[in-house]
């Protein structure tokens, strides 16, 4: 059997209206809201960076969902399409049929507004997930890199890991209160790395905290989610400045600075 393979394993897209259940805010940065419903039923998410389409009540306050045609969504004529953006389904308890979505709370968006006015008794749309990378489970180290965004998924990975794993987390977060408490079977070193005033889009902490970090202990698996210039630079570091193989680094771009050469 080849070592360190991964898995990709394709779903059926199911659109769904959920209702919001409750919502905690777990830092000042940080609003996790339940979701459930009868359609939440058969939910599936087989990786821990699996990413759900959400979609939010347009400016007139209705949920205007597509259907899926032709390999991409389509909404009603004549109606304003509701909002959508990519999120990480953070938990899925099966026996109590709830999915836990945290989102972000910065900037003037329309998943951020939302959340930050969630209430019991809202609906939401949702869709997905498409599709989930496995990551193989034979590694010796895994090592998460992310800012705030990517600690939804960091947060899962740390829950996921086995007994006996070892790995290191690297989390850049806006200030000492946006720090949350993970639990993980598995042995982890967790380092955060406070902002303060720094731009997000600016910000080199994790960079420099990638270029300190000493190597792990055999083959190590790098997953690496953050502003998306910067998720390439630290790609690239790890595959051309260090030799890490290719297919041991999965970077994504969580999201654009403005201005920015892929916003373009």
């Amino acid at each position: 059997m080849t070592r360190h393979a991964h898995q990709m394993q394709r779903h059926t897209v199911v659109l769904r209206e959920l209702d919001v259940l409750r919502v905690e805010r777990l830092t000042p940065h940080m609003q996790r809201v339940v979701l459930g419903g009868n359609a939440l039923r058969g939910f599936l998410s087989a990786s821990p960076d699996d990413h759900v389409k959400l979609f939010f009540p347009n400016s007139a306050g209705q949920l205007v969902l597509p259907t899926a045609g032709n390999g991409r969504l389509e909404f009603p004529e004549g109606l304003e399409p509701s909002p959508m953006r990519d999120y990480t389904p953070r938990h899925y308890d099966d026996e109590f049929n709830e999915l836990t979505v945290d989102f972000v709370l910065h900037g003037d968006g329309p998943a951020a507004n939302w959340a930050a006015q969630a209430q019991p008794g809202q609906r939401i749309g949702a869709g997905g997930p498409r599709g989930s990378f496995i990551v193989a489970d034979d590694f010796d180290h895994y090592v998460m890199i992310g800012d705030e965004t990517a600690l939804p998924a960091v947060g899962r990975w740390l829950d996921e890991l086995p007994y006996g794993a070892q790995a290191t987390a690297l989390v850049e977060i806006p200030g000492s209160a946006d720090r949350q408490s993970l639990s993980s079977r598995a042995q982890v070193e967790l380092t955060w790395l406070e902002r303060d005033s720094l731009d997000p889009a600016a910000s080199r902490l994790l960079e420099q905290a990638l270029e300190r970090l000493p190597a792990p202990r055999g083959d190590a698996f790098w997953w690496i989610a953050a502003e998306s210039s910067r998720a390439r630079r630290m790609r690239q570091y790890l595959t051309d400045e260090l030799g890490v193989p290719k297919e041991w680094v999965r970077a994504t771009g969580y999201w654009k600075a403005p201005g920015s050469v892929e916003e373009e």
